[in-house]
């Protein structure tokens, strides 16, 4: 072995130390930096590691290849082959052990000099030492030694005595005889012994890979090929070798050793080495010459048995331990991925660890998975409420929790799905009352009679707005008080229509907001009450209310304050007090009070301090417009603030879009904002039919929200919702896809019992009935065959499940609860798709509670187990 091809031994008992074999043989320990193993002038091997150096040998020169005996005693004990043959026995470090001492020095010769190739110890009988040797046309290339044998002169020949006798060494430390002798005229360059079993070494020989059994070493299982250099076994795989010639490597299967099973893409330069992982099952490590790239080949996804014709798919990439040329490299025998390697000069080594690619897989419930060599992390959701309060939670885990508690589904009182979604967010909340007085408005008596303003209503107050017409101005006194208002307000049905979209007026033609007034102070918010009081120049209604939220139980003292300075209005221009309230309005931290000074406080028609005010409710704004702007202002500001709401998503602009084509732009930038498909899907749906629907957009959010609740097995409420969905968009209504149908005639048995009744009996839903006297489909209505029999109560499918709920036709007619529904399930037909046997579904599911196999005599097939939905419950379920 020459300087300039080094290579690495791990010890097979100590996974701390190694050895460096090129010239001399080198013993070094590996530790952490700055541990007490590690001193000074340790040679640094990572950020993390250093070697420092034990031992060096340099006894034996000329060294070709070297092995480390595989048991613990002795520990140091290494095998070294010269380039002359012989194959000599060293150790690294003093032992004590009286068997080391007997060893250490020990020589295996030869009959005739030439080069030593490999050595393999075998692993179970260490005794047994392999080397395999260049041709000889007189001698054997495969010597089997026994290290525990002796020299005996008798036995010898007169030629070894004459050799011998030129050297000087101890007789007794030479072997010369061989426990087996293999491979005649012919030249071995690879060894292993088979893990599977001890007694059979695998050879590369010049021309082919031969297997020996030491038990009849007569015969000999060999292949042709070019591939016998670095013969190696996987550890975790006894059947797969893996071999090499030049630049190409070939994978072989032991039980199908006619040819490769596998050959690696050939490399543009020769191999030096090939090791497969000890530590991770089908990873293997190929190094070329005079190259800085380690090769990893993945076989992870071989199929089994690998000896398939088809070739299996591998993942091949390269790791760069370091810039300069790589000599030789070790896997570490039990650090997962590890490996240490030296440089071609120098003897600079690096310890190295391939980190694994690694898989993330996100489930259905949010929960993030992610797998690295042998760990496997899952990572989910903290429900922490400490953790919730700072960080929010994801948007499918809302919606996972919003769809538990039916959210959308409340298609009377609408407003109340923003309850079942928490009732914390402040979008939700303004779009399920908008939803909800649209749907008071388009059921109104009066606008049904008056034609087409039921699709006006859900067209938004942008479009209603437009056809304003038959506005009046009036300007009227403010309540409570004689002094006339200068504000004029206006008047017309659009705008009365958009106050009650807007939620402040009930219906009839005089606009009362103290129905609203007494919700707002239910709630408590007493500062938006006061506002929406002062708007409607009701300033004394304004300070009752604030003085009651002062004395309100947990009420804000600076209310009083509030009502106080509202008490002091006068309309004079130049009065100290409106100069006052515009300079300091803006220092008040709830913008209801500040823009009712602002109102106060402005010139007629110029309210910009009320309308661009962003903290108040967008429909509050919009109520406040609809009443104090003219025909000529409405429709600019109602078309800028649309265009606001659709930039950032905000819900709160349905109310001015509506359920139209500007509304899904506004809903698309709202998912795309959010990720929110649950409230898009239900909110699209509660407008009237229209085209709206037929948007892909829509489409697509209903579909995306589907599979979300089938991917949580919620397949319950993925039903509840195609119901819904059906009964608000009729055209979403699927046509039956699956039917039963008869074997004789191929008719479908539930089509044919719905029209074609046989002689006036009424089929109106087959086996539903237990009762006795009422007609039962045994048989097919259109060729009055038999229907097949159940397997296990051997009736006639279409006979009632005897436990099933409903007795008559009083009990099918009047007990209709979802319940009984669910319970039919019993009753339909059910069969396997592989041994074709089947029978009442209630049946079935009792009889695969208890066995595995089909109920039909002699038939083993496992039905319930060949379908992968099987064993799954819906996470819906009760």
């Amino acid at each position: 072995m020459s300087g300039s091809k080094p290579d690495i031994l791990w010890s097979p008992h100590h996974p701390d130390r190694y050895v460096i074999c090129d010239t001399e043989l080198g013993l070094y320990r590996i530790g952490p930096v700055g541990s007490s193993e590690t001193k000074a002038g340790t040679l640094p091997l990572s950020e993390e590691t250093a070697a420092t150096l034990l031992a060096i040998n340099s006894d034996t020169p000329y060294m070709k290849c070297v092995a480390w005996y595989p048991k613990h005693e002795p520990e140091c004990l290494l095998a070294v082959g010269q380039a002359n043959g012989r194959v000599v026995l060293t150790s690294l470090g003093q032992s004590h052990n009286s068997t080391c001492k007997e060893l250490v020095g020990k020589e295996f010769v030869p009959k005739h000099a030439r080069q030593c190739n490999t050595l393999a110890w075998n692993p179970v009988d260490s005794n047994l030492l392999a080397a395999g040797l260049d041709k000889h046309r007189a001698d054997f290339s495969v010597l089997i030694w026994d290290i525990s044998s002796k020299y005996s002169p008798e036995a010898s020949v007169s030629s070894e005595k004459i050799r011998l006798s030129s050297v000087d060494l101890d007789s007794s430390s030479v072997v010369t005889k061989p426990l087996y002798e293999l491979g005649q005229n012919d030249a071995c360059l690879s060894l292993c012994w088979l893990l599977r079993d001890p007694k059979l070494l695998l050879a590369g020989m010049h021309r082919n890979l031969a297997i020996f059994d030491l038990r009849n070493t007569s015969q000999k299982t060999f292949v042709n090929t070019k591939a016998i250099q670095g013969v190696t076994v996987d550890p975790h795989f006894h059947d797969r070798v893996a071999s090499f010639y030049e630049g190409q490597v070939a994978i072989w299967d032991l039980r199908k050793f006619e040819k490769p099973v596998l050959t690696l893409s050939e490399q543009p330069k020769p191999l030096i080495k090939v090791a497969w992982c000890p530590t991770r099952n089908g990873l293997l490590a190929t190094l070329t010459r005079d190259s800085n790239i380690i090769r990893l080949y993945d076989m992870q996804h071989t199929p089994t048995p690998i000896g398939d014709e088809t070739e299996p798919t591998i993942i091949e990439r390269s790791v760069q331990p370091y810039e300069s040329q790589i000599g030789s490299f070790a896997w570490h025998p039990s650090s997962q991925n590890r490996m240490v390697v030296v440089s071609a000069a120098n003897r600079v080594m690096t310890d190295f660890t391939v980190f694994e690619r690694i898989s993330l897989a996100w489930s259905s419930t949010t929960s993030l998975m992610w797998a690295c060599g042998r760990h496997l992390y899952d990572c989910v959701e903290d429900g922490a409420e400490g953790v919730d309060s700072v960080i929010e939670k994801d948007i499918a885990t809302k919606m996972r929790q919003r769809a538990q508690s039916r959210y959308g589904h409340d298609t009377v009182q609408v407003w109340k799905n923003h309850l079942l979604a928490g009732g914390s967010d402040p979008q939700l909340k303004s779009l399920w009352y908008d939803l909800f007085y649209m749907k008071q408005c388009a059921e109104d008596i009066e606008l049904k009679l008056q034609g087409n303003k039921q699709s006006v209503v859900y067209s938004g107050i942008k479009n209603i707005v437009k056809t304003t017409s038959g506005t009046t101005e009036s300007r009227r006194c403010w309540s409570g008080s004689e002094r006339q208002s200068d504000v004029p307000r206006y008047h017309s049905e659009e705008r009365c229509l958009s106050l009650r979209l807007c939620g402040w007026i009930s219906r009839g033609p005089d606009i009362d907001v103290e129905v609203f007034l007494r919700s707002l102070e239910q709630e408590r918010e007493w500062e938006r009450a006061a506002a929406v009081a002062l708007f409607n120049l009701d300033i004394r209604r304004a300070i009752q209310i604030l003085n009651k939220g002062a004395t309100a139980e947990k009420g804000d003292l600076n209310l009083n304050v509030v009502a106080m300075a509202l008490s002091g209005y006068t309309d004079e221009k130049s009065s100290l007090w409106r100069e006052m309230c515009s300079s300091l309005r803006l220092q008040l931290k709830n913008p209801y009070l500040c823009v009712m000074f602002a109102f106060l406080t402005s010139e007629p028609g110029a309210y910009d301090g009320v309308l661009y005010e962003s903290s108040v409710a967008v429909r509050d704004r919009v109520a406040f417009a609809c009443m104090f702007l003219s025909d000529a202002q409405l429709p600019r500001y109602i078309d800028k603030l649309t265009n606001e709401m659709k930039e950032a998503g905000n819900l709160e602009g349905i109310l001015l879009t509506g359920l139209t084509k500007d509304g899904v732009d506004l809903m698309e930038s709202y998912v795309d904002l959010t990720g929110d498909v649950q409230t898009a899907s239900f909110s699209m749906l509660k407008g009237s039919p229209g085209e709206v629907l037929k948007d892909p957009r829509v489409q697509c959010w209903i579909e995306n929200y589907r599979n979300l609740l089938d991917a949580w097995r919620f397949w319950h409420k993925r039903a509840e919702f195609d119901i819904h969905r059906g009964k608000l968009d009729p055209s979403s209504k699927p046509l039956a896809q699956v039917f039963v149908s008869c074997n004789f005639c191929g008719k479908s048995i539930s089509y044919s019992c719905s029209v074609m009744p046989h002689q006036g009996r009424g089929f109106s839903q087959y086996g539903v009935s237990g009762s006795p006297t009422k007609s039962k489909v045994t048989s097919c209505p259109g060729c009055r065959k038999p229907l097949p029999r159940c397997a296990l109560c051997l009736m006639n499918m279409g006979t009632p499940v005897s436990n099933c709920p409903g007795t008559g036709k009083s009990d099918e007619r009047l007990d209709l609860t979802r319940e009984n529904k669910l319970a039919q399930f019993n009753n339909w037909f059910t069969w396997c798709h592989n041994c074709r046997h089947g029978g009442h579904a209630g049946h079935m599911l009792s009889w695969f509670k208890d066995h595995t196999e089909c109920p039909v005599s002699g038939c083993t097939c496992k039905c319930m187990q060949l379908d992968t939905t099987g064993n799954l419950v819906p996470s819906d379920s009760s």
